[in-house]
């Protein structure tokens, strides 16, 4: 059952459709907006509501935007509109890159195989009795 708010002058609003949201934010910036496919899962009895978002790979950067700065603000709105019903949503995006590890450096190489020289120890210094 959809939770609902009292507006201003008697009306009455139902709990938003989150997908419906998602979709209006996402869509602007994809080149092909039949990829897009959005799902929810509710859970009634906590209200918590998980939206799972999946889009071609080639719109990921226009998506996510410089620094992450497009995503967040999807995340904000969308949060923003479940915080007045009092819901929580959780926005994730499946993509079909697979998951990035930090296991390996930024040169590629694997974690066990560093070639970096290590500096010999300095001794330790002498503290003179008074």
């Amino acid at each position: 059952m959809p939770n609902k708010t009292e507006l201003s002058g008697g009306q009455i609003a139902g709990s938003p459709d989150y997908e419906k949201l998602a979709r209006f934010l996402i869509e602007p910036f994809l080149a092909n907006p039949q990829t897009l496919c959005v799902n929810s899962e509710i859970n009634q009895s906590n209200g918590k509501i998980w939206l799972r978002i999946a889009f071609d790979p080639g719109d990921r950067g226009k998506v996510f935007g410089r620094g992450g700065r497009n995503i967040q603000a999807i995340r904000t709105t969308i949060k923003t509109a479940a915080v007045v019903h009092d819901e929580s949503v959780f926005l994730d995006i499946y993509s079909d890159e697979p998951p990035q590890s930090n296991d390996a450096d930024h040169r590629g190489r694997p974690p066990g195989n560093s070639q970096r020289r290590k500096s010999p120890s300095k001794p330790a210094p002498k503290i003179a009795k008074k």
